[in-house]
């Protein structure tokens, strides 16, 4: 990957609409080159999905919650904290998994339907996962800023009033 990939990541990162064609007159290349190059970061995995930042809190009801759940575990011998970690990716509740330094080993996002729905989720299908230690569950209440961008439209009005 060289500086001129780099630059179209940044430019994708920040919107993920931004035509092959507009890319090309920004970066001052041939279209042909931009495609090129974004066909083979899509093939060799470098750009994983093309996605949208949706504020939950317009579109969603009351019926949608997000945990954070901190995960220890026992690293397995040969796999260390993988094979434990794909076992919990392949949840369909489970939207994101980290391995982390600090006190907890994973990271895992949880989305579901209600209080419930997680925690069921936790206490029937998360904990009693052979070389889960132990779980910690906390509850997303509410997005001031995800992905890079501020979701709380009050929050940024006051930022910008303060500036």
């Amino acid at each position: 990957m060289d500086k001129t990939d780099k630059r179209i990541l940044a430019v994708l990162k920040e919107d993920a609409r931004t035509t092959h064609e507009t890319l090309a007159t920004m970066l001052s290349l041939e279209v042909g080159d931009v495609s090129t190059r974004i066909e083979r970061m899509e093939r060799d995995g470098v750009i994983a999905k093309y996605t949208t930042v949706v504020n939950n809190e317009l579109v969603q009801s009351d019926d949608f919650v997000i945990a954070l759940i901190e995960v220890k575990v026992t690293p397995q011998m040969t796999h260390g904290f993988d094979s434990i970690a794909r076992e919990i990716m392949q949840c369909e509740q489970v939207s994101s998994v980290y391995l982390m330094s600090g006190s907890y080993d994973l990271s895992v996002i949880v989305e579901g339907r209600n209080l419930k729905e997680v925690s069921s989720f936790v206490s029937a299908r998360l904990s009693v996962m052979e070389n889960v230690i132990s779980t910690a569950t906390h509850f997303i209440l509410k997005k001031y800023k995800s992905e890079g961008v501020v979701l709380d439209r009050g929050a940024d009005k006051k930022r910008q009033e303060l500036v």
